[in-house]
């Protein structure tokens, strides 16, 4: 292990190769650091199973995984992101992998997050504090990638268009934003592949929001990274679970093509590849993803809700609503949450029981300031933002497309 006196203190991007070795091998702690396997199958069983009853999610093409037993790296997913709303696509998305492969680590992947979504408990679900390190997610840093390069255990998701492919609008949907060239970069100096994944119906999660940039610098002093703008946004004053609100858009994930960037160098070597070749590299990908994402909007997009469906789940699992409705989601997550702190063994049955109502909104009256208008921020607000972190981002890991770098 290095010596922590004996490390670079400069920004990542500021490192040469030895000090870049040297700083990864002393962030490997990321690896397990507040990774929890148990904690994340039992969240699956119990929360999440209820939220798959909502968003219905399809997976196509996942049957069969790459395993990481035959890979020195690990391949990196890149995944479209669901435009305004708060995450749920990646929640289901790698719970529902999970399911299918019985929790072999070996051919799932750990997840690359703003991390902004760490910085406090607000951008947790339900206040759920480091609930995204928890199942596995890793603050997306430079360094950071560069050191899960190393993992040995799971393939990466990123989602290469950052908070920018969140906060695009309706308006644009199903258009990538301009991803960032570190997938492309860390592919060709790890000579792995980048395996494009296509979500479906995830615009749909928060539909005709839209941003304003005003707006966006205001949120952001508090750790948000976007407030989508919409007819129900003035809502959130009354009813603030509305924050984490979501349509039931019947999510629709498909595995799409895989990519070697460094059979794609021209220009440049593996070693040394230059800014033009990234560049154009990342925009051929992005273009053939674009092509996969439209083509799947027209076969698996024309009914994005499907509601006879979610009808049909409601009436043969009435008596757990309304928990697995955004309304029952606050009661949920922090039932949960509190079982699973204050319990020996991991809780089993969380809404399960007689009186059950009653004894959740006794046990966590935190709950109650989700329904409070205006005056149930306050405590929320308190408990979301208190011991918020600092925010550190990709430390400049976008360059300009292909053709504006030769230009430049």
């Amino acid at each position: 292990m290095a010596n922590s006196s004996s490390l670079p203190s400069k920004p990542y991007r500021q490192m040469n190769s030895d000090e870049i070795d040297l700083a990864v091998q002393a962030n490997k702690k990321i690896f397990d650091e507040h990774f929890d396997l148990e904690f994340l199958k039992n969240l699956n069983e119990e929360i999440v199973s209820f939220l798959k009853l909502y968003f219905r999610p399809v997976f196509v093409g996942f049957e069969e995984m790459p395993d990481r037993k035959s890979s020195e790296h690990p391949i990196i997913f890149a995944c479209n992101h669901s435009g305004m709303a708060f995450p749920w696509d990646a929640i289901i998305f790698g719970a529902g992998l999970m399911n299918m492969h019985a929790y072999e680590l070996n051919k799932l992947f750990r997840p690359l997050a703003s991390p902004m979504l760490s910085a406090s408990s607000l951008m947790n679900p339900f206040l759920l504090r480091n609930l995204w390190k928890k199942v596995g997610a890793i603050d997306a840093t430079g360094l950071n990638f560069e050191t899960m390069m190393h993992y040995p255990d799971a393939h990466l998701l990123i989602y290469p268009e950052g908070v920018p492919g969140i906060g695009k609008g309706f308006n644009r949907k199903y258009q990538l934003q301009q991803f960032s060239t570190s997938m492309i970069r860390m592919a060709i100096k790890f000579d792995t592949e980048i395996l494009g994944v296509s979500c479906i119906n995830g615009e749909y999660i928060n539909p005709f929001s839209y941003t304003s940039k005003r707006l966006n610098r205001l949120v952001n002093k508090l750790g948000i990274p976007y407030l989508p703008v919409a007819i129900q946004t003035p809502l959130l004053l009354l009813q603030p679970w509305l924050f984490y609100y979501a349509f039931p858009a019947k999510l629709t994930y498909v595995k799409g093509n895989r990519y070697r960037p460094v059979e794609l160098l021209q220009n440049s070597t593996p070693d040394q590849p230059s800014m033009e070749d990234v560049a154009r590299i990342r925009d051929i990908i992005q273009e053939d993803m674009q092509a996969e994402l439209n083509k799947w909007v027209k076969v698996y997009g024309k009914k994005p809700y499907q509601w006879g469906e979610l009808i049909r789940n409601m009436i043969q699992h009435w008596r757990d609503l309304p928990y697995w409705t955004p309304l029952g989601w606050p009661a949920l997550f922090s039932e949960y949450d509190r079982r699973y702190h204050s319990e020996e063994q991991p809780p089993k049955g969380v809404i399960r029981g007689r009186f059950r109502f009653w004894r959740i909104i006794s046990k966590n009256p935190i709950i109650l300031a989700y329904f409070i208008p205006v005056l149930g921020w306050i405590p929320l607000l308190y408990k979301g933002l208190k011991n918020r972190t600092e925010v550190k981002g990709w430390e400049g890991s976008r360059v300009p497309s292909a053709k504006s770098a030769q230009k430049g």
